[in-house]
C-alpha cells in the first residue's frame, strides 16, 4: 500500500477536515491490520502429507510414493524423484499421478519393484497455485535405515542466480507500472499541460519500457526460475511452450499485448492530444483517453491480480478485484508523486492548481489503498501470531510503518502546497518584459542569415528558459514542495521494493497453517543432539541418582537413544527397570513408548526411535529400582 500530499488547498476549514480524515484512514489500516480472521486459506502450497511419512521405516516396500498438498499444484515430469541409497532413482520416472480427490490434492510416483533394504531420498519440486515455485525433500527407510550417499542442492526453487534476476525484473515490472499508470493520470487529471511537457512524456515512455522489458524477461525466466535455475534453459522453445500453458505465462503474455494498446494510448496522448488547441475537442479526447487509459490500465493490474496471491485463498472472487483496485490506488498515488517531483524540478510552468488537483486524487488513492490494503490483510495474516511470528507479518508492519512515515512527509507537502502560488512562474510585469526583449531582434531579422536567425531563436530559448527557472528557485514555497516531495519519493521507492518482497512471500496464514499442520511432512527439520540430565529419587535405600539422555541426530525421522544411570556417587547404578515414554501433547501424539535395551552397566540404548514431527515433546522416565520403588520423571526438549 501506498500516497503524497493528500491533502488539498489552503482554506482554513478544509484542513482540519481532511487531516481529520486522513487520522482516521491511517488508524483504521492500522488496526485493521491486527484483525484476527478464521477460516481455511492458502497461498504458497505447502506439503502436507506423504505415504510413507518423513523418517518412517516400512516392513516391505511400497509400490508408489504419495504427497498431499494444502493446494492445487503444477507438476511436471520430474516433480517428484525416489532416491535409492546409492542416489538412482527409484521411481518409474514417469509423470506423477494425479490422486486428488474432493477437497484433497495428492499427488503419486510408482516405485520399481524388488527394491532393497535401505534409506530413500524423496525430493519434490512444484508451482503453486498463485505462481510461485515450491520444493522440499524427505527420507523414508524400507527395513531398516541405512547410509545414504544423496546429497540434494541446499538451494530452495527460485533460488540462485535466475531467482535474483527474475525478481529484480518483478520489481522493475511494478515500477514501469507505477511509472505509467500514475505518469498518464498525473497528465489527463492534473496538468493537461504536461502533455507537451518534454520530461512528462519521457516519465510515461520510460515507464512503458521498462515495464515492457521487465516482462519479457520474466517470460524468458519462467522456465529456468520455476525449474532447472540456468540461463541456458531460458531460451529453450519446449520450455517456453510449457511456460505458455500455465496461468503465469498466460498472464505475462496478455501483459504483452496490454501494453501494445497502451503504447497507441502514449502516442494519443503525447501526439494529438498535445497538440489539441480547441478546449472542447481537446475535453472529448480528455475523456476518450481517460476511458480507454482506464481500460487498460485496469487490464494491466489485472495480469499480477490473475496469478499471484489474489487468484488463490479464501474469497478468491473478491481478491482479485480489489487487488486491482490496490494496484490502480498504488500507481495514481506513487506515479504521481513520481510526475510531480518531474514538474517541479524539470519544467518552469506547472501552476499551483496541477498541484492541488495532485493532491486531491492523493488523498482518494490513501482512502482505497486504506480499504484494501484490510482487507488483503485480513486475508494474507489472519492472526495476531501470524502478524508477528512470520515474515509476511513481519514485513507487513515495515509497510505499515513506511506509510505512516509517508504520510507524514506528506503532511508537510500540503503545507507547502497550501502556500504556493503562481507568481513564481510569471512574476507582475514578468510575460510583457519577455515578449519586448523576445521580439527586439524580431525587428531586425530580415537583415539576418537563415542560419544565424536559427541560432538566435535558440539563444532566445535557452534564455528565456534559463529565466524561468532562476524565478523557479527564487520562490522558497516551490523550493520547500521540491524538497519535501523528494522525500516522499525517498520513501516512495523502499515501501515499492517492501511490496515487491511481499508478493514472494508466503503468506503469514498459510504459513502458520502448514507449520500447525498435524501431518506436515515437508524437508526433514533441521535439529541438533538432544542432551538431557534428570534426577531422581524412588524413595528407597539407594533410591537417589541422575538420568542422562542422549537422542541423536534429535531430528524428526530416525534416531539412536543412549540412556546412562549414575548413582549418587556418580558411578553407573543398574536398575530392575528402565521405561521412556514420548508424548506431544500440542498435537495430542503419543505416549509413544520405548524400552531400551541394557548395553552395559548402567548404560542403556535403542535405534530407530521414531519421531513424527518436530515440536516440544515431553520425554517420561520411569525407573524402578526394586519391587515396590518406582518413580517417574519427565522433561520436555524441542526436537526438530
Amino acid at each position: 500500500m501506498s500516497a503524497t500530499a493528500p491533502f488539498a488547498g489552503p482554506s482554513p476549514i478544509r484542513r482540519p477536515v481532511a487531516a481529520a480524515a486522513l487520522l482516521a484512514a491511517l488508524v483504521s489500516l492500522v488496526f485493521g491490520l491486527l484483525l484476527a480472521g478464521a477460516g481455511p486459506a492458502s497461498a504458497h502450497a505447502a506439503l502436507t502429507g506423504s505415504d510413507p511419512q518423513d523418517g518412517a521405516v516400512v516392513d516391505t516396500a511400497p509400490k508408489e510414493v504419495t504427497l498431499s498438498f494444502s493446494e492445487a499444484i503444477a507438476v511436471g515430469d520430474d516433480s517428484i524423484r525416489v532416491l535409492d541409497p546409492s542416489g538412482k532413482r527409484a521411481d518409474t520416472e514417469a509423470e506423477p499421478r494425479d490422486l486428488s480427490e474432493g477437497g484433497t490434492v495428492r499427488y503419486g510416483v510408482a516405485l520399481h519393484s524388488g527394491l532393497p533394504d535401505g534409506t530413500y531420498t524423496v525430493a519434490w519440486q512444484a508451482i503453486s497455485a498463485d505462481s510461485h515455485p515450491i520444493s522440499g525433500a524427505f527420507t523414508f527407510s524400507i527395513g531398516a535405515p541405512s547410509e545414504t550417499t544423496v546429497a540434494l542442492s541446499s538451494q530452495e526453487a527460485g533460488g540462485g542466480p535466475v531467482g535474483v534476476v527474475y525478481d529484480i525484473a518483478r520489481y522493475a515490472a511494478y515500477g514501469g507500472f507505477v511509472l505509467l499508470v500514475g505518469g498518464s493520470a498525473f497528465v489527463l487529471i492534473c496538468w493537461r499541460g504536461g502533455a507537451s511537457a518534454l520530461p512528462m512524456q519521457r516519465l510515461v515512455v520510460r515507464g512503458w519500457l521498462t515495464l515492457t522489458a521487465a516482462t519479457l524477461v520474466m517470460l524468458l525466466l519462467r522456465n529456468p526460475y520455476t525449474g532447472s535455475g540456468k540461463f541456458a534453459d531460458a531460451f529453450d522453445l519446449a520450455g517456453l511452450q510449457s511456460v505458455l500453458d500455465t496461468k503465469p505465462g498466460a498472464a505475462l503474455v496478455s501483459r504483452l499485448l496490454l501494453l501494445g494498446a497502451a503504447a497507441l494510448f502514449i502516442a494519443v496522448l503525447f501526439g494529438t492530444y498535445a497538440r489539441r488547441e480547441d478546449e472542447q475537442e481537446r475535453k472529448d479526447l480528455t475523456f476518450g483517453l481517460a476511458v480507454g487509459g482506464g481500460v487498460v490500465a485496469a487490464g494491466i493490474a489485472a495480469t499480477w491480480a490473475m496469478s499471484e496471491h489474489a487468484s488463490t485463498g479464501i474469497q478468491a472472487s473478491i481478491a482479485m478485484p480489489v487487488d486491482v483496485a490496490h494496484l490502480l490506488a498504488v500507481a495514481a498515488w506513487l506515479g504521481g508523486l513520481a510526475s510531480l517531483l518531474v514538474a517541479l524540478y524539470r519544467t518552469p510552468d506547472i501552476g499551483s492548481a496541477a498541484v492541488r488537483r495532485f493532491s486531491a486524487v492523493a488523498f482518494s488513492s490513501v482512502v482505497v489503498l486504506a480499504a484494501t490494503g484490510i482487507y488483503q490483510s485480513w486475508r494474507q495474516v489472519g492472526s495476531w501470531s501470524a502478524l508477528t511470528g512470520t515474515r509476511y507479518g513481519q514485513l507487513l508492519i515495515i509497510k505499515v510503518a513506511l506509510i505512516g512515515v509517508l504520510l507524514a512527509v506528506a503532511w508537510f507537502s500540503r503545507r507547502w502546497t497550501g502556500r504556493l502560488t503562481d507568481t513564481a512562474v510569471a512574476p507582475s510585469g514578468g510575460k510583457k518584459k519577455a515578449a519586448e526583449e523576445n521580439t527586439a531582434p524580431d525587428e531586425a531579422s530580415d537583415d539576418v542569415a537563415p542560419e544565424r536567425a536559427a541560432q538566435l531563436a535558440r539563444q532566445r530559448a535557452v534564455l528565456t528558459a534559463t529565466k524561468k527557472k532562476r524565478i523557479r528557485d527564487a520562490d522558497p514555497e516551490r523550493s520547500g514542495l521540491r524538497r519535501s516531495v523528494l522525500a516522499e519519493a525517498a520513501v516512495a521507492v523502499v515501501l515499492l521494493a517492501v511490496t515487491t518482497m511481499l508478493t514472494s512471500t508466503e503468506p503469514g496464514r498459510t504459513e502458520e497453517e502448514a507449520a500447525g499442520g498435524a501431518t506436515a511432512a515437508t524437508a526433514p527439520a533441521a535439529g541438533g543432539p538432544v542432551n538431557l540430565s534428570m534426577p531422581f529419587d524412588t524413595g528407597g535405600q539407594n533410591g537417589k541418582g541422575t538420568v542422562r539422555i542422549d537422542l541423536d541426530p534429535g531430528r524428526t525421522g530416525s534416531n539412536d537413544l543412549h540412556v546412562w544411570i549414575d548413582g549418587s556417587d556418580g558411578e553407573p547404578m543398574d536398575v530392575p527397570e528402565l521405561k521412556l515414554a514420548l508424548t506431544l501433547e500440542s498435537k495430542d501424539i503419543g505416549p509413544l513408548p520405548v524400552v531400551p535395551n541394557r548395553l552395559a552397566e548402567g548404560h542403556w540404548t535403542a535405534s530407530g526411535v521414531q519421531i513424527p514431527m518436530a515440536g516440544d515433546w515431553k520425554i517420561d522416565v520411569t525407573v524402578r529400582t526394586s519391587d515396590i520403588d518406582q518413580v517417574t520423571i519427565d522433561k520436555n526438549a524441542k526436537i526438530g
